[in-house]
């Protein structure tokens, strides 16, 4: 568990699958975050079992102010990467239900999560890979630090891949 000043940073649990729902069923979240909407409970159900529950690196950003899950943060699984990782570099991943787009609390998670990379893990250095219409995503990467490698394209999407040294 990450604490901040808003935010809990905790692994995922069967019992948010209706957060989960409620937030990755909203076609403005999924798709700057490059994944597919949410379709029914049973899909958000399966989200957290499959994917989210086995990576002991994988987060619920749980809002404090109404202790529900509002976003997720944490190190892509090795292999899933959308752009590749330097030696010693793992990729981050998050998304943050709309109603609270832009009020500070991804950057506030990223950062949380930078430190606990750099003084937990030992890391040595962080990417992050953004589609490039997520100016949003990027702004958010810059603010914590990190700084543009260069565009490329996975799977016929152009994105943005940033890195930030931790050393």
């Amino acid at each position: 568990m990450i604490e901040t000043e808003s935010l809990i940073l905790r692994p995922w649990q069967p019992q948010d699958a209706g957060a989960l729902f409620k937030y990755a069923s909203d076609a403005r979240v999924s798709e700057l975050a490059l994944w597919p909407r949410h379709e029914s409970l049973e899909m958000s159900q399966e989200v957290i079992r499959r994917y989210f529950m086995p990576n002991p690196y994988c987060f619920a950003m749980i809002l404090k102010e109404t202790d529900e899950p509002i976003g997720c943060i944490g190190l892509v699984p090795s292999g899933d990467e959308h752009y590749t990782p330097a030696d010693s570099e793992r990729e981050v991943g998050y998304w943050i239900g709309y109603p609270y787009w832009g009020k500070g609390l991804t950057t506030e998670a990223l950062n949380a999560l930078t430190r606990y990379c750099r003084n937990t893990l030992g890391l040595k250095s962080l990417l992050i890979t953004t589609d490039s219409q997520n100016i949003a995503s990027q702004r958010v990467a810059g603010k914590c630090g990190f700084e543009w490698i260069e565009d490329y394209n996975h799977d016929n999407i152009s994105g943005k891949a940033y890195s930030l040294k931790l050393e």
